[in-house]
């Protein structure tokens, strides 16, 4: 629809889609990614009265599947480290988020625990949907191709967390998970991936806009 005004034509612009505000939130395994994700999406629902105008979307959909790393050279290694920054489809996962910005529907994989695999379009993101916040381990790196996504964000976010805080955290978390039975075997799984995929998650970590602390909750 065209509105004259002044003598000029004008395009009517009530309707139009803003483009989605996009922030990458990243941290070492066991530093809170997902809670603060989630208590932020949830307070911006809040504060908008919507469901859906913050959604979190996590990374985790865009491991490799076992397909993939049962076909790998260093197959046994490849389990033993998943998780780390080459298990995962990192092209896709960029392709992704370069196409997220448009206000439309879009469907990305999620992550299946119980099946150990991704489930492609596991997760809708509706059009109405302006902030997306994605959460994940290697958002914020400095390795190509996922260098490419601090240019593109409008926030880049950082969880530190004490290296022992997160060992505790996500050896609880494999025990809970049943991925081990008891806490000592889940600490020594922790210190053979988690910890040196936190370590060098750290040590390429690109500048962000916000850099927080990761603490226990005091009762």
């Amino acid at each position: 629809m065209k509105v004259i005004k002044n003598g000029k034509r004008q395009a009517r612009v009530e309707g139009v889609r803003r483009p989605r505000l996009i922030v990458a939130l990243a941290g070492s395994p066991g530093s809170g990614k997902t809670t603060a994700a989630g208590h932020v999406a949830a307070r911006v629902n809040q504060l908008m009265g919507t469901p859906h105008s913050a959604l979190v979307m996590s990374i985790d959909g865009f491991h490799l599947p076992r397909s993939t790393l049962d076909a790998l050279p260093n197959r046994e290694e490849a389990y033993a480290r998943r998780g780390a920054h080459w298990t995962f489809d990192a092209a896709a996962a960029v392709a992704f988020i370069l196409r997220s910005r448009a206000r439309t529907l879009l469907s990305a994989p999620t992550f299946d625990h119980a099946k150990k695999d991704p489930v492609a379009d596991g997760l809708k993101i509706p059009a109405e949907t302006s902030i997306l916040i994605l959460e994940g381990n290697y958002l914020l790196c400095d390795l190509a191709p996922w260098s490419e996504i601090a240019a593109f964000v409008d926030e880049k976010w950082f969880i530190m967390v004490d290296p022992e805080l997160a060992r505790r955290r996500v050896a609880a978390r494999h025990v809970r998970a049943c991925i081990e039975p008891d806490l000592d075997k889940a600490l020594k799984r922790v210190d053979g991936n988690d910890a040196l995929n936190g370590q060098w998650i750290n040590e390429h970590r690109v500048e962000c806009d916000v850099v927080v602390e990761s603490v226990e909750d005091i009762e």
